[in-house]
């Protein structure tokens, strides 16, 4: 500790107080300024403190140099004061710490003035660059840093120690493969949305949007539409063909029924007049020839009636072979659908499991290499270089997207990824 000289002149007892104490304005000017966005400390932090005190009644300022030096935030957030002991520093301010400090000394020591601290970050906790970079691991924070300057600072984008050649050559021969297996699976697509479609009994197909996002898928869809009202008129043709059947069977059944009220009334004269016939001929007022004529009309009548009946049995009989008939068209459309649905999809996830298989042998050469994969690739296999920074925020830990220019803070994680488009399963 140092004291004054009680004899010094008063200008020079004022340049040791200024010297003390601007530490602890200039912070204060910050604090004030920064508001809710001052910066937290954490763990790994290093601090530089400095404490002093005016003391009134000798007009002079006592430096603590027992207190004073650099402290590092410990694994538990706090750092050790003497006379102070164990202080919690883990997500507060250094205007917050300063405080405290003053304010524990001076009820320990039960001091008039309370001293003044001076805490300034002398540096900051590392932060962590991880993934697809050519040197992984930690690095000092620097103020300003920005993904892209982290990720500058450790190497890049990984990069392969080998020549580039057959890392070109298995993403050119997995790309080739993969968009030809992609024009398979638009037509694939576009099949089962109409057979989604004609199962329902719908008019209109509801194609997925990835058809209607390319002239391909487009195509597909202009030719599903036109396939499905092909097969739609050719099974209303059909069942069209019965329906007019069976309405032509049930006239013949009105008619024929007609034909054969008609033909019992003359049956029920025939019979009245053979019986009349007959009584005349038992009394000797009619000859025999007369009632065997009428017996021969009677008989011939009865067996156009049992043809007439046996007509419109067979009509009905028609009937129900076109009800039949229309029925089984229908469950035979209906089981085709389904049959050729289930193949569909049999088709899609094969070619999903391919696509996918094909999809990582190209994001196996883009990790290796990421040149290779932005030269001359089309856009469903063009790689993406994300990032992303994982966070402590109020002790818990988070990991949100991030661009180039996303400030990166003392502990952050950034975290790099080269990655393709994910193989779609529907």
């Amino acid at each position: 500790m140092h004291r004054s000289d009680k004899n010094g002149s008063p200008r020079r007892l004022l340049v040791r107080l200024l010297m003390a104490i601007l530490p602890t304005a200039f912070l204060m000017v910050q604090a004030a300024g920064a508001g809710a966005d001052e910066y937290k400390l954490g763990v790994m932090d290093k601090l530089q403190i400095r404490v002093a005190e005016w003391q009134t009644a000798q007009a002079a300022v006592r430096d603590w140099a027992s207190i004073n030096g650099d402290y590092t935030v410990g694994p538990a957030g706090t750092i050790s004061l003497p006379f102070v002991g164990e202080v919690l520093v883990k997500g507060r301010t250094t205007a917050s710490i300063a405080d405290g400090i003053g304010k524990a000394l001076q009820q320990k020591f039960g001091l008039p003035d309370r001293p003044d601290a001076s805490v300034e970050v002398a540096e900051y906790r590392p932060f962590f660059v991880s993934g697809d970079i050519q040197t992984p691991g930690r690095y000092p924070y620097l103020p300003g840093l920005t993904v892209l300057k982290a990720v500058s600072l450790a190497g890049g984008l990984r990069r392969s120690d080998e020549t580039g050649q057959r890392f070109e050559r298995d993403f050119i021969d997995a790309r080739g493969n993969y968009d030809v297996l992609a024009s398979q699976r638009l037509g694939l697509l576009a099949a089962r949305a109409r057979l989604i479609a004609e199962a329902a009994g719908q008019d209109k197909i509801d194609f997925p949007k990835e058809l209607q996002d390319s002239d391909q898928g487009r195509k597909l869809m202009a030719d599903e539409t036109a396939f499905k009202a092909t097969r739609d008129k050719r099974l209303s043709n059909q069942l069209d063909a019965l329906a007019a059947l069976k309405a032509l069977l049930q006239n013949e059944v009105v008619s024929l029924s007609q034909k054969k009220d008609t033909q019992q009334r003359q049956i029920d004269l025939s019979k009245k007049d053979l019986a009349s016939v007959g009584t005349l001929a038992e009394r000797g007022l009619a000859v025999n020839q007369r009632v065997l004529t009428l017996e021969e009309k009677t008989a011939d009548l009865e067996g156009k009636m049992l043809d007439l009946e046996t007509a419109i049995l067979q009509a009905k009989q028609d009937i129900s072979k076109a009800d039949q008939d229309s029925a089984n068209l229908r469950n035979d459309h209906a089981a085709e659908i389904a049959q050729t649905r289930q193949q569909t999809e049999s088709d899609l996830q094969a070619l999903n499991l391919k696509m996918q298989m094909y999809h990582d042998l190209m994001s196996e050469a883009a990790r290796n290499d990421p040149e290779i994969a932005g030269a001359g690739t089309t856009a469903s296999a063009a790689p993406a270089v994300s990032y992303s920074i994982v966070r402590e925020t109020d002790g818990k830990t988070q990991e949100v997207p991030a661009a180039e220019d996303t400030t990166v803070l003392p502990g952050d994680v950034v975290k790099v990824d080269i990655t393709l488009p994910t193989v779609k399963s529907n």
